[in-house]
């Protein structure tokens, strides 16, 4: 019965639209009578428009209702009568249809389907709590004893994969004046007028500069701008790398280092170690919120233990 009155939504929509057609009408206009229509077909045979049961609904399916509201979103885009009633129809042929399929589903599956549903409405309440408690009440800072702590008794968890380094990296035209020069300023990142002579120079020449002696960079990320790997092979601090191309002159200047195998610099695992300090917080967190939500409701009389 229910897919029969809905066939029947379906015609009088197509009829609605039909005679606005006809009838030359305004988009404006034609919502009411294609309501008109439906609300006939429903009061004569198909059943299906009921809206005195839920105010503002045009559609019922099932204990379901849709709104004239949903259907103005659909047909907003619509730039002909056409298309409106074309998006209308596959709107609530889609929205139908799925409560259709979920009708059947549900009468015809098992007892431990019922279950399984239970359990997964449970856990998403349960989730949600645990993340409403966690967001408002457990500490999320981390102080930098608490992060150094943490990274001594768990260093073998901190291995780096690939090498990283700190410097500077400059690409220059190969004829550009004053090579030498620039090379020894180059070794001493920690001098003030180094640091001022070099960043006027690639001001003036350089086609690329970038100064990390405060910031890790990956192996990786340094090899994306240099012409070759040959560099990674002979990785140490103090060294001074210089590879070329076609038409430009790479100089990187290496000032620290770690290689793949070795420890991670603690201030290169700061968020890494943050983000397991939290984990093993919020673990801990939860587990002391669920004895004292057990504890509070034996206390109160939420629980009964019913002798024998």
């Amino acid at each position: 019965m229910q897919k029969i009155s809905y066939l029947c939504a379906l015609t009088a929509i197509r009829h609605a639209w039909r005679i606005r057609k006809n009838n030359n009408m305004t988009i404006h206009r034609l919502y009411p009578l294609t309501l008109a229509c439906l609300s006939l077909v429903s009061l004569s045979s198909c059943n299906l428009f009921q809206r005195d049961i839920k105010e503002g609904a045009v559609v019922q399916l099932a204990g379901n209702y849709l709104y004239q509201t949903d259907l103005d979103a659909v047909t907003a885009n619509a730039t002909t009568p056409e298309d409106s009633a074309r998006y209308a129809e596959q709107f609530i042929r889609r929205w139908a249809t799925d409560i259709l399929q979920y009708q059947e589903g549900k009468n015809h599956s098992a007892p431990e389907i019922e279950a399984l549903v239970e359990d997964y409405r449970r856990s998403l309440y349960v989730a949600e709590y645990e993340r409403h408690i966690v967001d408002k009440r457990m500490p999320k800072s981390v102080s930098d004893a608490e992060a150094d702590t943490f990274y001594v008794h768990h260093q073998d968890r901190f291995i780096l994969q690939e090498n990283i380094l700190q410097g500077a990296l400059l690409v220059i035209p190969q004829d550009a004046p004053s090579q030498p020069e620039l090379k020894k300023r180059l070794m001493d990142l920690t001098d003030e007028e180094n640091l001022e002579y070099i960043e006027k120079y690639a001001y003036q020449y350089a086609s690329g500069y970038e100064l990390f002696t405060a910031q890790w960079r990956t192996g990786n990320q340094i090899l994306m701008r240099m012409p070759s790997n040959k560099w990674q092979k002979t990785l140490a601090a103090g060294k001074q790398f210089a590879e070329q191309d076609s038409t430009s002159l790479y100089l990187l200047q290496v000032t620290d280092c770690r290689l793949a195998g070795e420890p991670m610099p603690v201030d290169y695992a700061r968020g890494t170690i943050n983000k397991m300090i939290l984990s093993e917080r919020r673990v801990s967190f939860l587990q002391a919120q669920r004895l004292q939500l057990y504890d509070d409701a034996v206390r109160f009389g939420k629980i009964r233990f019913n002798e024998k």
